[in-house]
C-alpha cells in the first residue's frame, strides 16, 4: 500500500463507494487528511477500513467496531483490543451458528416438502394413466 490514497483509490482498492467512505468519516471511524477539497487516506485509515469491512462482514455493529478501534490507542500492545475483539467475536459466532442451524433445519424441511410434492404429483400422474 502506498503512503496515502485518494478517495477513488480507496474505492478501487476496497470495493466501496465514495458515499461509504464519507459515511464512515461522518461516523468518525476514518480520519482522512484534507488538502483543499481532496481527501487523502493514510495507511492507518486503510487499516481501519479493512477492519471496519471485516467487522461488518462478521455482523459487528458500527458501534462495536468503533469501540474496538478505539482500544488500539491504549498502548498495551493491543492486548485489550484483541481480548475485547475475541469476546465480541465469540458472541457473533454463536449467533451465526444458531442462524446456520435454523437455516439447515429450514432447508431440510423444504426438501421434505418438495419430495412429498414430487411423490404426490407422480402418484397423481400414475392414477390418471391407470384410469385412462
Amino acid at each position: 500500500m502506498s503512503q496515502t490514497l485518494t478517495i477513488r483509490q480507496m474505492c478501487d482498492t476496497f470495493g466501496v463507494t465514495p458515499r461509504t467512505l464519507r459515511f464512515y468519516e461522518s461516523k468518525e471511524l476514518l480520519f482522512p487528511q484534507r488538502e483543499g477539497q481532496k481527501r487523502l487516506f493514510t495507511r492507518s485509515d486503510q487499516a481501519r477500513l479493512k477492519l471496519i469491512l471485516r467487522g461488518k462482514r462478521f455482523g459487528f455493529s458500527l458501534e462495536e467496531v468503533r469501540k474496538l478501534l478505539e482500544l488500539y490507542q491504549m498502548n498495551d500492545g493491543q492486548q485489550t483490543q484483541l481480548s475485547c475483539t475475541l469476546e465480541v467475536a465469540r458472541g457473533h459466532l454463536a449467533e451465526m451458528q444458531a442462524q446456520r442451524a435454523e437455516l439447515d433445519e429450514a432447508i431440510a424441511e423444504l426438501k421434505e416438502q418438495m419430495s412429498w410434492a414430487e411423490t404426490t404429483l407422480a402418484d397423481m400422474a400414475r392414477n390418471e394413466t391407470d384410469a385412462a
